[in-house]
This record gives structure tokens, C-alpha cells and sequence, in this order.
């Protein structure tokens, strides 16, 4: 059975850092393709980055920001949160791809406040 479990969220100040880390289990780390989602109090849950074995992508609001990489002999997964914004104030997941033969997962999430 797959489990994600994340850690490193905090309250933290407008221009501060924070890395969340990502530790899987039950699954085959190295190839999958894992994400960070985010969701803001009444409103929709929302892509961040995602990273695969070659290659990242983020949303524009978090690009020259934030920066996903991964271990895949910790099999983990991290977001390095620089410069941060009130904006940024959510409940931060970590995901696996699904791909064609195994479904979606999704960490339990981990809460990020950026506030004075």
C-alpha cells in the first residue's frame, strides 16, 4: 500500500524558507512522477511543481521561488520554499502520479502559514 507522509510545514515570515519533504512507501520511487499540490482556505486545491526522473515543472506563481527535487534513496521528495508570500499560506500535499496501471496518491498534507 502506498503512503506519502510530509513534513516541514510551519508559520514562517513574508520573505522566509521553508522545505517540506515527501516520504514514500510502497511504491517504486524512483520512477514515479511526484507533485506538490496546494490548497488555500475556500478555495480549490491547486498544482505546484511536479517533478519526474528528468525533469521539473511549477506554476507560475511559484516559478524563481520554489524548487522541487527528490532522493530516490530516501525516496523523498522536497520542496524548497524561498522568498514566500502570505499568498503562499495553504495546506501543501504531496502526490503520486497515477500512470496506467496504479492510481493517484496523496500525502495527509502539511500546513504552511507565511504571516508577520
Amino acid at each position: 500500500q502506498v503512503q506519502l507522509v510530509e513534513s516541514g510545514g510551519g508559520l514562517v515570515q513574508p520573505g522566509g524558507s521553508l522545505r517540506l519533504s515527501c516520504t514514500a512507501s510502497g511504491t517504486l520511487f524512483s520512477i514515479r512522477v511526484m507533485g506538490w499540490y496546494r490548497q488555500a482556505p475556500g478555495k480549490q486545491r491547486e498544482f505546484v511543481a511536479r517533478i519526474t526522473s528528468s525533469s521539473t515543472s511549477y506554476a507560475d506563481s511559484v516559478k524563481g521561488r520554489f524548487t522541487i527535487s527528490r532522493d530516490n534513496a530516501k525516496r523523498t521528495v522536497y520542496l524548497q520554499m524561498n522568498s514566500l508570500k502570505p499568498e503562499d499560506t495553504a495546506v501543501y500535499y504531496c502526490n503520486q502520479a497515477p500512470t496506467s496501471y496504479s492510481g493517484e496518491y496523496w500525502g495527509q498534507g502539511t500546513q504552511v502559514t507565511v504571516s508577520e
